[in-house]
């Protein structure tokens, strides 16, 4: 810290950490440490994951568009519909895997590509690579919601993109512990402007908070292992199950794009969704109060297994419609596969299915 000969700070000369929103020593640690594991040069931390979404939104101004994946997380789709329109931007929702779809979008007033992937709940994966250089060929921002896969799994920044998004909450921290939000960029001046976003809005991550997710981190790769093994063994279970209709994980064959996943991904993650041949809610409703080890809760990525209904929880801001236009039905759910002993999850779910 800068001081006189008597070791009193001096005014007005700027500290490497001076007041805590603009920067902190615990904070920088764990944003440089999300930095590096993304391949990016800065990195943001922020409250949540949704401050986080909310930052890059900023970079919008009024009357320019986004062109988004439909099927995406509930909040995002809350942000963007209630928020964003109050803010005269425009958001256009479109099937990402179509990528004439996306293209048909863009005008002069487009000023980013948003996707996700994995998607949420549906499990659909977007090619990273062409998104990218549909982005580069227009001159548009591209950003990438990577909390699904992790840095463990997948580098959006490594296959072209210009902005990764995590939910730190979810894997990143690991133990369902946090809420924090991570942007990574390599572009300087975006860094720059990102930087006064997150100093001037103040939705910054607390050192504790940082803390706990840089604890995470240490161990983030060998629970994205058995995160991973988990959730194939759980994905062949219920394939083969008489009272599942459909499983939806990117590790099959069959996936719509599972050689695409097998290209820009380590392993197919530890989410899947699935529905029953029943596939109402009272089916579902009553399939998660026989689960033992499956918690019932909206969040993922932690230690533990969870099971929800998006109709219900993650996605119920969205009409029925809505849901169903992109692939969700009333019954289907979700699961968020932990590091638990695999049988002892087969089990359970087994239990959970025969009624």
């Amino acid at each position: 810290m800068p001081a006189d000969a008597d070791g009193i700070p001096e005014a007005g000369v700027k500290k490497a950490y001076g007041y805590s929103r603009t920067a902190n020593p615990t904070r920088t640690a764990f944003e440089n440490a999300m930095a590096s594991l993304e391949s990016g040069d800065a990195g943001f931390a922020f409250a949540s994951g949704m401050a986080a979404i909310d930052a890059v939104m900023r970079l919008i101004k009024p009357k320019e568009e986004v062109i988004v994946s439909r099927d995406l997380y509930g909040g995002t789709h809350r942000l963007f519909n209630k928020i964003g329109a109050i803010n005269a931007i425009t958001f256009h929702f479109v099937d990402m895997m179509n990528l004439d779809e996306v293209s048909s979008k863009i005008n002069e007033h487009t000023k980013m590509i948003w996707a996700e992937t994995p998607t949420n709940p549906t499990m659909q994966i977007l090619d990273l690579q062409q998104l990218a250089e549909i982005a580069k060929q227009h001159r548009l921002l591209f950003a990438v919601d990577n909390t699904f896969a992790s840095p463990y799994l997948q580098r959006p920044l490594e296959l072209g993109a210009d902005i990764v998004m995590h939910s730190a909450t979810k894997y990143i921290g690991g133990h369902s512990d946090i809420v924090a939000g991570v942007l990574v960029v390599r572009d300087e001046e975006l860094a720059n402007q990102i930087k006064f976003i997150q100093n001037a809005t103040g939705a910054i991550c607390g050192p504790m908070d940082s803390f706990l997710a840089l604890r995470g981190i240490k161990t983030l790769h060998v629970r994205m292992q058995r995160h991973c093994e988990n959730t194939a063994q759980i994905a062949h279970f219920l394939a083969n199950h008489k009272k599942v209709s459909k499983v939806l994980w990117p590790g099959f064959n069959n996936h719509p794009n599972h050689e695409v996943a097998k290209y820009q991904m380590h392993d197919f993650g530890g989410m899947l969704s699935f529905e029953t041949k029943d596939d109402s809610l009272v089916y579902s409703k009553v399939l998660l109060k026989r689960l033992t080890y499956f918690v019932t809760a909206e969040s993922l990525g932690g230690v533990e297994s969870l099971a929800g209904i998006p109709a219900l929880m993650t996605h119920a801001g969205m009409s029925g419609e809505q849901r169903q236009s992109i692939g969700i039905s009333e019954g289907m759910i979700r699961l968020s596969v932990g590091i638990e002993d695999v049988e002892d999850l087969i089990q359970d779910l087994a239990i959970a299915l025969d009624f």
